[in-house]
């Protein structure tokens, strides 16, 4: 079919420019078939740049466009709003991609150049056998999800809420607050963090548009854009919380006790508890594990001390399914574990300590009630803390944390103020980023503060010289002095790296959201949009997307709230109209598609032993297509024979190159079809199997 084509290459300022001939690059795509024009431009994106698509298809009667810039994911959707303004199939607009593909990866200016000509050859080559597909638009449905319970979770919840939307709020613990309700203080200006954590939680708790799922878990997302139809596992609390008042007799009474991992560890709770005294909901949950009765079959104390009769054993598990329009992920983060450091020595050294445990310790509703000890009950005279344990350290993770030189100080002013003990911070660089971070530094300076700039090598107990029994010593670099120093002091804090936090990779697949080397959620453009995610329904924000400190994690929070509700309030979204279809012709009936597809949208029709595609589930990515084994699979404007022209397009651009790639690949396609048609004539006999 013939077609009028312009191809449009990009400088991208010297991002293409700087490798790529674009002009050498503009003059081949004249010479390509159906290439009636061929133009250069400095920014493409640009309003100019847009504008000269639009007028082009106006006046010389386009029906196909090529733009030879970035990456889809970066600008499709502006240049496929630029076609349709002037009444263009956007789908007849085709990206080449030869900035992140081409001129970025290819050092040769000459090789950068040939490269990307054959990847526009191969985009004119495909574009001029697709078809202009219809859109598809399918209604949101008028609620939110929002998947973690701390600050970030909190925040877009309330937000959400006020917007007068219904919000789902599944926390896997027995209370919201996350991290930040560990803290005592907040930096730079030593707000008590309960103080302004809990009003916030008890909105939530009281809110008539949130429905609080405390100690639950999403199990299952299926669906597609706009409803999401989401499974959610309500553990067992084994107590009744519509009778239970929250007297808390039952957790005074309780002789089953564990290691408190609200404390981290420092402390003991029992085996039916509350997370922290201002817990919400404030409602106990039993720790099966930890529950003498579930463990031995004696006991029921709590059952007996129970005048609301709220205390049920026999409690299962609830399964609840929620359909909901958009999701914000806020799972937040774990802390490295610094034993695997042994060079400090946390965990042998019974006076070293993380920064969430010296937390807890100045926190008055803490293990030690506020007050900071050493492990024999007597008061630090000197501190260490230790910066960067865990980050920016390519053995373990090589990104920094961002938060830890703020509470280092944070933490080194609370102890002084507790202590009057001398304080020693050792430190890489000092990264004070943030409105009164700076003149925080400066008044821990003004406190008398130490600070050593240089990598910590070891912490050593030096107790066998008898004369400093129990002194630990950290042996450390001053890059500043340009000397070794040894420095003993009684209790050393180790400021830990914040990390994904555990089972991050199985909640990334679980709702389609891609992760980085890291570990962390990846947002769809990290400066132009970064609470979104590829998935146009879900949204990210807080620490589950990289380290940041409570201002920047409300901020992104509030954004990702807003994304939802301007996802909400729109009432439908545009779901991509290429989707896949299944070639009865060709079908073995061996449900291989079926067991693939990640969205749910292909059933089998026993009846008629019928494989269909439901177009409103599939979401166009092409797993059954490349898992069919007989071919019967075909996306829209990814059929076989349009993917052998871009191919043969892409090898054949020069009128040197003589090839026979078209036929020799067609050749294989009908190898497949033929094995697909024994396939279908022997009825494979473990269709059922593949199936389940």
């Amino acid at each position: 079919m013939s077609r009028r084509i312009a191809v449009y290459v990009c400088h991208c300022g010297s991002n293409i420019a700087g490798k790529v001939d674009v002009r050498s690059v503009s003059e081949m795509a004249k010479s390509l078939p159906d290439v009636v024009l061929a133009k250069e431009y400095q920014f493409m994106c640009s309003e100019p740049g847009q504008e000269l698509i639009r007028n082009d298809i106006r006046e010389c009667g386009l029906d196909g466009v090529v733009v030879a810039a970035c990456s889809p994911l970066m600008h499709e959707g502006t240049f496929r709003a630029a076609c349709s303004s002037v009444g263009l199939n956007h789908y007849l607009m085709q990206m080449a991609n030869i900035r992140e593909q081409c001129s970025w990866v290819t050092e040769d200016p000459d090789a950068a150049t040939e490269k990307a000509k054959s990847i526009v050859a191969g985009a004119v080559g495909k574009l001029r056998s697709l078809k202009p597909l219809a859109e598809r638009e399918v209604p949101v449905v008028q609620s939110v999800l929002v998947v973690g319970g701390g600050i970030a979770g909190i925040q877009a919840a309330i937000q959400c809420a006020e917007a007068g939307y219904k919000v789902y709020l599944v926390e896997r613990k027995q209370s919201i607050g996350g991290h930040m309700a560990m803290l005592d203080k907040t930096f730079p200006t030593l707000d008590c963090s309960a103080c302004i954590l809990t009003p916030k939680m008890v909105k939530v708790g009281q809110h008539p548009n949130i429905r609080l799922l405390a100690y639950s878990e999403v199990e299952a997302v299926g669906g597609y854009a706009g409803n999401m139809k989401v499974r959610i596992r309500r553990r067992a609390a084994y107590v009744d919380h519509e009778r239970c008042n929250g007297c808390g007799l039952c957790q005074e009474r309780c002789p089953g006790k564990v290691s408190n991992e609200f404390e981290q560890g420092k402390g003991e709770r029992r085996a039916i508890y509350t997370l922290f005294p201002q817990a919400v909901p404030s409602k106990p949950v039993i720790d099966r594990e930890a529950c003498i009765y579930f463990q031995k079959g004696k006991c029921r104390a709590c059952e007996k001390l129970c005048r609301q009769g709220a205390v049920d054993f026999e409690q299962k598990d609830l399964i609840e399914e929620i359909q909901v329009g958009a999701i914000i992920l806020a799972t937040g983060h774990s802390t490295f574990d610094a034993r695997k450091m042994p060079q400090y020595g946390y965990g042998k050294y019974a006076d070293v300590y993380t920064a969430l445990e010296v937390e807890r310790m100045v926190n008055s509703g803490g293990f030690s009630e506020g007050h900071i000890r050493l492990s024999d009950g007597s008061t630090p005279k000197a501190v260490a803390i230790v910066h960067c344990v865990g980050s920016r350290d390519q053995r373990h993770h090589p990104y920094c944390s961002e938060i830890c030189c703020m509470y280092s100080l944070k933490l080194a002013h609370l102890i002084k103020e507790h202590t009057d003990a001398t304080v020693y911070n050792l430190y890489i660089d000092m990264r004070c980023v943030g409105k009164g971070y700076e003149e925080f530094f400066d008044r821990l300076m003004a406190e008398g503060v130490h600070f050593v700039r240089g990598k910590v090598a070891s912490v050593a107990s030096n107790g066998a010289n008898g004369s400093e029994r129990g002194k630990l010593l950290v042996r450390a670099e001053d890059t500043l002095a340009e000397v070794i120093r040894e420095i003993p002091v009684d209790m050393v804090v180790l400021a830990t790296a914040l990390e994904p936090t555990q089972g991050t990779e199985e909640v990334g697949k679980l709702f389609g959201v891609a992760r980085n080397q890291a570990g962390f959620f990846i947002e769809q453009h990290p400066k132009l949009n970064p609470f979104g995610t590829s998935n146009v329904c879900t949204f990210i924000a807080g620490t589950c997307a990289g380290p940041k400190d409570i201002p920047y994690t409300v901020s992104q929070a509030s954004a990702a709230a807003s994304g939802a509700i301007t996802l909400l309030r729109q009432g439908k979204v545009l779901v991509e109209s290429i989707a896949a279809r299944n070639r009865e012709e060709h079908c073995a009936s061996c449900l291989t598609c079926v067991s693939v597809c990640p969205y749910g949208a292909i059933t089998h029709e026993k009846e008629n032993d019928r494989v269909s595609v439901d177009e409103t589930l599939c979401q166009g990515c092409g797993t059954c297509v490349a898992a069919c084994p007989a071919g019967a699979m075909e996306a829209d404007n990814y059929t076989d024979e349009q993917i052998l022209e871009e191919i043969e397009a892409v090898l054949s651009w020069k009128k040197s190159i003589k090839t026979k790639t078209h036929d020799v690949l067609k050749e294989a396609i009908v190898e497949t079809q033929s094995a697909g048609a024994y396939a279908e004539k022997h009825q494979l006999e473990d269709r059922d199997s593949i199936a389940t």
